[in-house]
């Protein structure tokens, strides 16, 4: 993984329910742009991060100075995704609005945490995207005594249903935001 002062950073949270963290590389110890780096977290403490395998779920590829990280990579002040092994993930094109017009282009991550304890799975689905607030929900499923014992039914289940209450609350999130742009009510169809 690389990384630059003055970039975006957001960590995995570290158990089922607990929001992820944000911060600032001010410095980048390692070579290359690699780890450690110290980071300025949103809370307002700095700390010196040694970032594990699947801990980093992006990093912004903006420099201080504004101008690209590195060739070839994504577009400066986009998202760069980070696979789960620390690596670089492909970076996704610049969307074009009109000719020589560049498009409106984001990149969110969905973060599913899984918890299964006996007979009851649950899950919390988080929407990381650019806004300062994260989206999330959660969902949970049950085996009956009476099925056999196959976790990933419910992992599937309680994840389903987890993501189901997040593109819920994504439309009624696009509900409010478009209520406060117009000043009028608004519903925006579900499908």
């Amino acid at each position: 993984m690389r990384a630059f002062p003055g970039a975006r950073i957001v960590l995995a949270a570290t158990h089922v329910g607990e929001p992820t963290r944000d911060g600032r590389i001010v410095e980048v110890r390692g070579e290359d742009g690699g780890p450690p780096y110290v980071v300025e977290w949103s809370d307002g403490h700095t700390g010196l991060l040694f970032p594990g395998p699947g801990s980093v779920l992006h990093v912004s590829e903006k420099h201080e100075d504004g101008g690209r990280a590195d060739a070839g990579t994504a577009e400066a002040g986009m998202t760069q995704p980070v696979a789960g092994d620390g690596s670089p993930a492909p970076a996704s094109q610049p969307a074009a609005t009109g000719p020589g017009q560049p498009g409106h282009v984001r990149e969110w991550t969905v973060r599913i945490s899984i918890y299964e304890s006996g007979d009851d799975t649950h899950a919390q689905a988080v929407l990381l995207g650019d806004s300062p607030q994260h989206l999330q929900a959660a969902g949970d499923s049950h085996r009956s005594p009476d099925d056999p014992v196959v976790p990933e039914i419910g992992d599937e289940v309680a994840a389903g249903r987890a993501l189901r209450h997040l593109a819920e609350r994504l439309l009624v999130t696009a509900d409010d935001d478009i209520a406060a742009v117009t000043g009028e009510d608004a519903h925006v169809r579900r499908s």
